[in-house]
């Protein structure tokens, strides 16, 4: 029996909502938090990333063996392309937490949808409906509006413009990673013109994104200094590593969650969910602690975020209604197109 498509997106969401909520406040005390006496910071972008993609590779190269493989033609080349593009869009997101505020870097990631939906026009040669759009403008200018009340608060003096200019080419980065990724697809069918239904598994995807991932960090973190010195400060305080790790393996499973969204839909649903964590995240932040109260212009995002994904939801069950009564009698009756072709074979 089939799972319906709305409960498989309810799995999705549930997963990456919880996963990823936990790995963000991980990764933001790595890379916040004050080591030893002399209170010094993590700063080695590239050996965190290779730590976490190589974690995501295990992790998946278990699920294949576990679970199986599509057994269909897979374009290694295109996944691979798109670990990278992934891969040096979390660097430029991390390394801009250094030079920016935490609510500047989600602010800049909160406009993901736009450069993912721009990147499937041009690279995926995806289109999009008009409902899309509207819902993709809603969410976007939604958590902008969110997040500039909160910022209005707490000010914004220590932004560097080299921090900005890192959540650009993230924001780029995306861009590439969501038409690559449409682009799989198309590859798939292509290399299986023989099955409609080919594409890989969900952890195969995983498992050659991230793998491409591990070679590039490890190459830039060696290039950088970070795998060295990264090293060492690890070995002088193992609960940085500790933390490193245990944040890995909570991408490992948000990740789970991630290729499973993009093998039952799209990088777009995808992306609109990721989004939308980030908003249910601060509310239940407020939730949580009543003394971080929202203003009423986050309130104002927080509605605009809401009405956009009913919007999608309203449009998808309307596009499943049956065709009209009038729709039916207009289609040609498959009888009449029978008889006709038993008369050209008599004559």
């Amino acid at each position: 029996m089939a799972v319906p498509k709305e409960l498989s997106l309810l799995f999705a969401c549930s997963g990456i909502f919880f996963s990823f909520s936990y790995f963000a406040v991980l990764q933001e005390d790595v890379y916040k938090k004050p080591y030893g006496e002399a209170a010094e910071r993590f700063q080695f972008t590239f050996l965190a990333l290779a730590v976490e993609r190589g974690v995501n590779a295990l992790i998946a190269l278990l699920g294949v063996l576990l679970l199986g493989s599509s057994g269909c033609r897979i374009p290694h080349k295109e996944i691979a392309a798109s670990g990278v593009s992934q891969m040096l869009a979390m660097a430029g997101s991390n390394e801009s937490l250094r030079y920016v505020s935490f609510a500047t870097q989600v602010l800049g990631k909160s406009c993901k949808m736009v450069p993912v939906m721009a990147g499937g026009l041009l690279l995926g040669g995806k289109r999009y409906t008009l409902m899309e759009y509207v819902q993709v403008i809603m969410v976007t200018v939604g958590v902008c509006v969110f997040n500039f009340g909160g910022k209005s608060k707490a000010g914004n003096a220590s932004d560097s413009a080299y921090g900005l200019l890192l959540i650009a080419f993230s924001l780029l980065m995306d861009a590439v990673t969501g038409g690559l990724q449409d682009k799989v697809k198309l590859s798939t069918k292509k290399l299986n013109p023989n099955n409609l239904k080919a594409k890989p598994t969900m952890h195969e995807s995983m498992f050659y994104t991230n793998l491409s991932g591990v070679f590039v960090a490890l190459a830039l973190a060696a290039a950088t200094g970070h795998l060295q010195d990264g090293l060492a400060f690890c070995v002088k305080f193992p609960d940085c590593l500790s933390a490193i790790v245990i944040y890995s393996v909570a991408s490992a499973v948000g990740q789970n969650f991630i290729y499973y969204t993009i093998t039952q839909f799209n990088p777009l649903v995808l992306s609109t969910v990721t989004t939308t964590r980030k908003i249910f995240s601060t509310v239940y932040s407020v939730l949580r602690n009543p003394s971080n109260s929202l203003d009423n212009l986050q309130w104002t995002g927080c509605s605009l975020v809401f009405l956009g994904l009913l919007f999608d939801i309203l449009d998808k069950y309307a596009s499943k209604k049956p065709p009209s009564d009038k729709a039916k009698e207009m289609k040609p009756a498959p009888s009449d197109a029978k008889q006709k072709q038993r008369t050209k074979k008599a004559e």
